[in-house]
């Protein structure tokens, strides 16, 4: 399996969870790793992908027996969901799949108090996008070396790839947005062509 981006990003995207959080959903849920993570720290998790194969994928690598990631294979801008429910809503990559006002639909289905953190894609537009982009280069051949000679070792195969979009909003649209569909949410610039987009939704 390649070094994968959004894997790097697991454990910061674990730390935005709210304290007792008990129901996520996770958007785009692709390989299920990342529900899966969830799973293991006790949530009930509803992985959700438009990809009929990635979920068929997701399911057969999933852990068997209970307690682990309810998978759906459903498009999240159509499908029901259920008002005020979840305590964590994650995204990983799959945000500029869809309109990016589906933000509204993912704050709505938020219980209070709850966190949705979406580890979102950006094109390089600005010059500070591109010196980002610059500094991750040497990082990525790097990770993708080291991990990818660990695969080859364990004789590891690279599960199906889910449909890829090109991203088109620039960060400082995202930041626009964002403000007026999420008001007080957080966005922060990462390495590997990511940011990270934090909004908690008020207790009252």
């Amino acid at each position: 399996m390649p070094f994968d981006h959004n894997d790097h990003y697991h454990r910061l995207l674990l730390r935005q969870l709210p304290p007792g959080a008990r129901a996520a959903l996770d958007v785009g849920c692709g390989t299920g790793r990342f529900a899966g993570r969830l799973a293991e720290r006790g949530l009930t998790v509803d992985a959700v992908d438009p990809s009929a194969e990635v979920i068929e994928a997701a399911e057969a690598t999933a852990p068997s027996g209970t307690g682990g990631p309810r998978f759906v294979h459903a498009d999240i801008t159509t499908m029901e969901l259920p008002a005020a429910h979840y305590d964590f809503v994650s995204c990983l990559a799959s945000i500029h799949h869809v309109p990016f006002d589906t933000v509204a639909r993912l704050r709505d289905t938020l219980a209070p108090g709850g966190v949705l953190a979406i580890l979102g894609c950006y094109p390089e537009r600005t010059a500070a996008d591109h010196a980002v982009a610059l500094a991750a280069v040497p990082s990525n051949a790097a990770a993708r070396l080291v991990v990818g000679a660990g695969d080859r070792l364990r004789g590891r195969q690279a599960p199906p790839r889910a449909p890829v979009a090109r991203p088109e909003l620039p960060l400082p649209e995202i930041r626009r947005r964002a403000a007026e569909l999420l008001p007080g949410h957080r966005v922060r610039r990462l390495l590997f062509w990511r940011y990270l987009l934090v909004y908690r939704k008020p207790v009252s």
